[in-house]
């Protein structure tokens, strides 16, 4: 049904894909694997017509296509149902269905035939019980799932493509999904699953293609036949280059974070760990997980239960709290989250310590711009200009303003969220040192990466994470990439 034959696309520094290839046939669930970063997400998007690839050829039921955009994808029988379900809360089951393609006669919404339109296609898919009527925010994440599915069907698709549907699902709601992607695939309809988990592909798959660094390593692969050890083995080869600075030698000092018992319902439950002085503890897992979320709640910008407790003493889930006792973090999105971008390295850099630059209310210029040039060149921040606007520095030089940030004044802990997203190899081994420097001045650093050889290489702990649960902790030198995927991909601890 589908083939897709060399397909590239470029972005500004980064080639996401470099030559896919895809073949799916009509009624088999094609599964498609690969870690974070492998180009699953930029594939689907070209086959969305979100993206518009640079090379390569599209073929569907034999004829040469390249969707112009993601209504003309529609039009030719593809549906994306992403991880992310891009539904509107606000509107009915029937708005949401039938958004862009109402039924209507002489210009007017016929409600009363839409509810019926939507009725007939949720009882196809086994969900008669779901109200057409009914506000979509009200739903479970499973009932969001199955009227995703319905929009798909609306439009009489005959490609489905599926990104982690099975992500916010409880067992037999996932049970369920299967259930209805066997009666799809029963009727001619094609179906690319993406999933990490092992399990599922398992079960559902027919054939499975293997993506990494932008390349396809496997096409056709039986999903039921192949051995785990071979699908992880083509997964985790790279052409990504890592120079990481040596460990110290010295014993981690006291205590400076422990976490006992936290949790935040629906992304992680009874996390426990501590961080000591001058180490560095990496949070291995896959997106969804919980990782990002652990780090909000202890930085106190996301509602947990449990106890944090940081340099001995209990902290409340509060941010500006948290800062003034030592906490900092450089977040996923740094130009959404952390960077005022039209502002300078200076003010960038000062921003979580202006109350120590002021005397009576009014801020010293002069010794804030100093601190700034100080820091400059500390982590040599590239052009050495204090006050160049953040906007026109590199990625990596960015994460570095962010990073000198939480230089200023005594900081005793650092959170780190995918500190070296979107940053050129070698901007990657300058924040590597940099990063090690600073947990060797004593401060402790939680790590957060998508990518398993950045935790093993930079930490001297791991805790692997899997659907919202530690299933393993370790010194990061008994581990390797492999090891920590298998257990990710298949629940097992080492």
């Amino acid at each position: 049904m589908l083939v897709m034959r060399g397909i590239v696309k470029q972005f500004p520094g980064v080639r996401a894909l470099d030559g896919v290839d895809l073949d799916v046939r009509a009624g088999e669930v094609h599964c498609l694997l690969g870690q974070n970063g492998a180009g699953k997400s930029t594939l689907i998007k070209v086959l969305a017509g979100v993206h518009q690839p640079d090379e390569g050829t599209i073929e569907f039921n034999g004829q040469r296509v390249r969707p112009s955009g993601p209504n003309d994808a529609i039009k030719l029988g593809f549906a994306t149902i992403y991880q992310e379900l891009d539904l509107v809360d606000g509107l009915s089951v029937t708005d949401n269905v039938y958004l862009g393609h109402e039924h209507a006669r002489f210009g007017f919404v016929s409600r009363a035939a839409g509810n019926r339109a939507t009725r007939q296609v949720l009882e196809r898919l086994g969900h008669p019980e779901i109200r057409p009527t009914t506000e979509v925010g009200r739903l479970s994440p499973a009932a969001k799932q199955v009227v995703s599915m319905a929009r798909a069907l609306s439009h009489d698709a005959r490609l489905i493509i599926m990104d982690e549907p099975s992500a916010a699902l409880a067992h037999d709601e996932v049970a369920n999904l299967f259930r209805i992607i066997r009666e799809l695939t029963g009727q001619g309809v094609a179906v690319v699953y993406i999933s990490h988990r092992l399990e599922e592909i398992r079960e559902i798959g027919d054939r499975v293609t293997v993506l990494k660094d932008g390349r396809t390593v496997a096409v056709g692969l039986p999903a039921r036949d192949t051995p785990t050890s071979q699908i992880v083995s083509l997964m985790t080869g790279r052409n990504v280059e890592y120079v990481f600075p040596p460990r110290s030698e010295r014993e981690p000092g006291e205590e400076v974070l422990r976490v006992e018992g936290l949790g935040s319902p629906g992304a992680f439950r009874d996390v426990s760990f501590s961080v000591r002085a001058g180490e560095i503890v990496g949070l291995a897992g896959l997106v969804g997980s919980g990782r990002s979320e652990i780090l909000e709640a202890v930085y106190g910008a996301r509602p947990a239960t449990g106890r944090v407790v940081l340099s001995g003493k209990q902290v409340r889930h509060s941010v500006v709290g948290n800062v003034r006792r030592g906490m900092g973090l450089a977040p996923e999105e740094r130009k959404a989250q952390a960077l005022l971008l039209d502002q300078s390295v200076t003010a960038n850099i000062t921003l979580g310590s202006l109350p120590g630059f002021a005397t009576f209310g009014w801020l010293d210029r002069t010794r804030e711009r100093a601190e700034a040039q100080r820091l400059t060149k500390a982590l040599d921040i590239r052009p050495p200009d204090p006050e160049r606007p953040v906007k026109t520095l590199s990625g990596g030089n960015q994460q570095k303003a962010v990073l000198a940030r939480w230089l200023l004044g005594s900081r005793k802990l650092l959170l780190l969220d995918e500190p070296t997203r979107g940053v050129d190899v070698g901007a990657r081994a300058e924040l590597y040192a940099v990063i090690r420097e600073l947990a060797d001045r004593g401060i402790g650093v939680l790590l957060v990466s998508s990518e398993v050889p950045e935790v093993l290489g930079l930490a001297d702990r791991v805790l692997v994470l899997r659907e919202g649960a530690v299933i393993h902790e370790g010194d990061a030198r008994e581990l390797d990439e492999h090891l920590v995927l298998d257990m990710i991909m298949n629940g097992r601890a080492a």
